[in-house]
C-alpha cells in the first residue's frame, strides 16, 4: 500500500486535505504539508453548502469547539437581490419542498398564486432569515424540520453520501482562521507541516512525480501527491501537463475585488445568510462573520475596470471601508480536464473553480477529499479508479457550471449590455432542452442535471421562481383537483413561519452566547 501524501499547498484546500486524510487513515500513512510563505492564498471563500456539516463530523469537531475560533456564523440559504428587479430580493434556502397529494408545494403556488413572495409562502427559511434569527434555541436543539441529528454518543462520522435529509443550514466563516485552525487540528495529529518554498518538481522515468524539491528542506519525497496550489496549478498543469477546460464562453465573470469590514453586529444585526446582490458587470457578495462582514464584487472585466469595481464595492459597502486595503483576485473558471493523472490529485482550486455565486468552492474541495478518500489507490494505480475518480469530480463541476448559468440565463433583469448579453451566450449541452421542460413541468430529480452536483430539484424550483425570467405554468392535472389541502398546508407554513420567528433567538444571542 502507499504509505506517503504530499500535499503541495496549505489554505483551506490543502488543510482541509490533511486533517480529512490524518481522520480517515490515522497512522497509517504519512501526511506532508509543504506551504510557502511567500504565496498568498486567496482566503475570500467564506461560504458554504450545508453539506459541510459532514467534514465537520468526520474531524469529531463539535460546533462550540470550531466556530467561536473561526469567528463562523449560520447560514440558512442565499438571499438574491436586484437579479430580477431592482428592489426585488427572494432566498434560495436549504430546505426540500413539502408535496401535497403528490405535487411539489410549488406547483400549487403556481396554480392558486397565493402571494407574490413564493420563498415566503413555500419555505420557513425565508421568514427565519428576515428575522435574522438562529436555526437553534438557546438550549443548542434545532428548530422543528424534517431532519435527522444524531443524538450525543452516537456516531458523528459521516460523508456526502449520508446526506438522506437536508439539513437546514451550512457555515460561514473566516477561511484564514479556518486553515488555521485545522493546520493545529491536522499537526496535533501527526502530520507534517514544512514551511518552504518549492522550487522544482522531479519524476521518474514513468514521469510520476518523484519529490519536491524544496529551498531549504531538499526533497520532500511521497508516494501521492496532492494539487493545493490554486489556480497555479503547480503539479497538475505545470508538471503534469493537464489542460485546463475554460468555461469563460458561459460564465464570463473573471475577477473579483474584496474588502474585509469591522462592523458591530450587536449593533448592525446578524442575518443568516450569505447575500449576493446584482450589479452593473456581476454580482457583490455579503457574508456576516462574527465581527465583520466579509463583501467582495466579482466581475467580468470585459465589462468594468479593476478600478470601476473597487470604487462600487466600497461604495456599496459603505464609510466603514473607506481606509481597507482591498483584495483584487484573477479568478481562473473553469476546470483541469482530469483532476488525478499518475500520482497527481488536484483539489481546490487546482481542479477546478467555477465562480462563487453558490458558495460551491469549499464543497468542491470536501467532494474532492471524500472521493479521494474512497478511490485511495495502492501500488498497482488501477486506471479504472483513477477514471471513476475523474468522472465523479467532472460531473460535480460541470453540474454547478449548469445551475449557475442557469442564474444569469434566467435571469430577468436586462437593464444594461452585461445582463442582455447574458440572455444570448452558449449553454451547457442539455441545458436548453431542460429549460423548454421546466417552462411546463417544473424541475425534478429526473429532469435536472443527471448527475451528483450537490444540488436538488428544489433549488431549482427556488431560483426560476426567483429570477422570473422564464414564465412557469403549473401542472393542469391541478385544475381538475381539489386544493383543500394546499390550501391547508399554505396556511401551516405561515403560523409555522410566525411561531419560530417568535420563539427563536436572534443569530447574534445565540452566537454570543457560544463565544
Amino acid at each position: 500500500m502507499l504509505k506517503k501524501v504530499v500535499i503541495v499547498g496549505g489554505g483551506t484546500a490543502g488543510w482541509m486535505t490533511a486533517a480529512y486524510l490524518r481522520a480517515a487513515f490515522g497512522e497509517r500513512i504519512s501526511v506532508t504539508v509543504v506551504e510557502s510563505q511567500r504565496i498568498k492564498t486567496i482566503g475570500v471563500g467564506e461560504a458554504t453548502f450545508s453539506t459541510v456539516r459532514h467534514f465537520f463530523s468526520y474531524l469529531g469537531l463539535p460546533e462550540n469547539v470550531w466556530m467561536p475560533r473561526c469567528n463562523a456564523t449560520y447560514k440558512l440559504g442565499i438571499r438574491f437581490e436586484n437579479w430580477r428587479q431592482k428592489g426585488h430580493y427572494f432566498y434560495h434556502p436549504f430546505e426540500r419542498l413539502r408535496k401535497v397529494d403528490g405535487f411539489p408545494i410549488t406547483d400549487w403556488w403556481l396554480d392558486r398564486g397565493t402571494g407574490d413572495r413564493f420563498d415566503r409562502d413555500v419555505f420557513l427559511m425565508a421568514a427565519i432569515c428576515d428575522a435574522e434569527r438562529s436555526p437553534r434555541h438557546l438550549d443548542g436543539t434545532l428548530f422543528e424540520q424534517e431532519f435527522k441529528e444524531r443524538g450525543e454518543g452516537e456516531a458523528e462520522r459521516s460523508t456526502l453520501a449520508e446526506q438522506d435529509t437536508q439539513f437546514p443550514y451550512a457555515y460561514q466563516f473566516d477561511a484564514g482562521l479556518l486553515a488555521g485552525f485545522l493546520t493545529e487540528y491536522a499537526t496535533e495529529r501527526g502530520a507534517r507541516h514544512i514551511v518552504d518554498d518549492v522550487v522544482e518538481v522531479r519524476q521518474d522515468e514513468r514521469g510520476f512525480i518523484s519529490a519536491v524539491r524544496t529551498r531549504e528542506h531538499g526533497d520532500v519525497e511521497g508516494d501521492l501527491f496532492v494539487d493545493c496550489t490554486g489556480f497555479r496549478g503547480l503539479l497538475i498543469n505545470q508538471t503534469m501537463d493537464v489542460p485546463f477546460q475554460s468555461f469563460q464562453d458561459m460564465l464570463p465573470n473573471d475577477s473579483a475585488v474584496a474588502l474585509r469590514v469591522p462592523v458591530d453586529m450587536e449593533q448592525r444585526g446578524l442575518r443568516p445568510c450569505t447575500t449576493a446582490t446584482a450589479q452593473d458587470a456581476g454580482w457583490i457578495w455579503t457574508i456576516p462573520l462574527f465581527g465583520r462582514i466579509g463583501t467582495g464584487y466579482v466581475y467580468a472585466s470585459d465589462y468594468t475596470t479593476p478600478e470601476e469595481a473597487e470604487r462600487t464595492l466600497r461604495e456599496f459597502a459603505g464609510p466603514g471601508a473607506e481606509d481597507l486595503e482591498a483584495n483584487h483576485i484573477r479568478m481562473r473558471v473553469g476546470r483541469s480536464r482530469s483532476s488525478w493523472v499518475k500520482n497527481c490529485v488536484a483539489i481546490g482550486l487546482s481542479s477546478g473553480f467555477v465562480e462563487p455565486l453558490e458558495s460551491t468552492g469549499i464543497f468542491f474541495i470536501q467532494q474532492g477529499i471524500e472521493e479521494l478518500v474512497k478511490h485511495f489507490p495502492d501500488e498497482t494505480w488501477d486506471p479504472g479508479v483513477q477514471a471513476s475518480y475523474n468522472r465523479t469530480v467532472a460531473n460535480a463541476i460541470d453540474g454547478v457550471r449548469e445551475f449557475l448559468v442557469l442564474h444569469y440565463r434566467c435571469a430577468a433583469r436586462a437593464d444594461n449590455d452585461y445582463w442582455r448579453d447574458a440572455k444570448q451566450r452558449a449553454l451547457p449541452d442539455g441545458l436548453a432542452e431542460r429549460l423548454e421542460v421546466w417552462k411546463s413541468r417544473t424541475p425534478t430529480a429526473e429532469n435536472i442535471y443527471p448527475h451528483y452536483h450537490g444540488f436538488e430539484a428544489y433549488s431549482y424550483h427556488a431560483m426560476l421562481l426567483g429570477l422570473g425570467g422564464i414564465r412557469l405554468r403549473p401542472p393542469a392535472a391541478l385544475r381538475l383537483m381539489d386544493g383543500a389541502d394546499a390550501e391547508r398546508e399554505f396556511q401551516m407554513l405561515r403560523d409555522q413561519s410566525k411561531e419560530l420567528v417568535s420563539r427563536l433567538p436572534s443569530q447574534y444571542e445565540y452566537l454570543a452566547q457560544m463565544h
